[in-house]
């Protein structure tokens, strides 16, 4: 097994705690309604939604994957760090044990926020992941933080 690993910053005008509440604490309800032609639900499925528990998404039919199921690791609202490790889904080819996800926002000088993510990807056997294999996963995930991004600056007072 290899683990590979790629590191990714987003910089936002929003309050990092804004983006942290509407983008993973509310994720479930926030995302299906801001990205219904990508995916239909997110599901807590086991849990509160905080640490422990297990999320369900299930993607717009269409799409290349139906679902993904990942566990919560951690949900720390007071220094905004999420972690969480997708366990099941189309996603996890044959080749890949596991990916887990760190999350950190952090407020920058002029009041945004910068979203640090570091993606660890456990490979089975010798395979080796070559960052043009998740590149299209990454701007998916890109998308979702831009249309987070794009409705709280419209609505300057959800979140707060």
């Amino acid at each position: 097994m290899a683990i590979t690993t790629f590191t990714d910053e987003h910089i936002s005008p929003i309050h990092p705690s804004r983006v942290f509440k509407a983008s993973i604490v509310d994720s479930h309800n926030l995302i299906p309604k801001l990205m219904p032609q990508a995916i239909s639900s997110i599901q807590i499925t086991e849990g509160d939604g905080g640490a422990g528990s297990i999320k369900q998404i299930n993607f717009a039919y269409g799409g290349n994957f139906k679902s993904l199921k990942y566990r919560v690791d951690e949900l720390d609202e007071e220094s905004l760090v999420y972690k969480y490790t997708l366990i099941e889904g189309e996603a996890l080819t044959d080749k890949l044990e596991k990916i887990t996800y760190e999350v950190k926002f952090e407020e920058t000088k002029d009041g945004g926020s910068v979203s640090k993510v570091t993606s660890k990807y456990y490979t089975v056997g010798d395979f080796m992941l070559k960052e043009d294999e998740v590149k299209a996963g990454k701007e998916k995930v890109i998308g979702m933080y831009n249309a987070v991004e794009r409705y709280l600056l419209q609505n300057p007072h959800a979140y707060t």
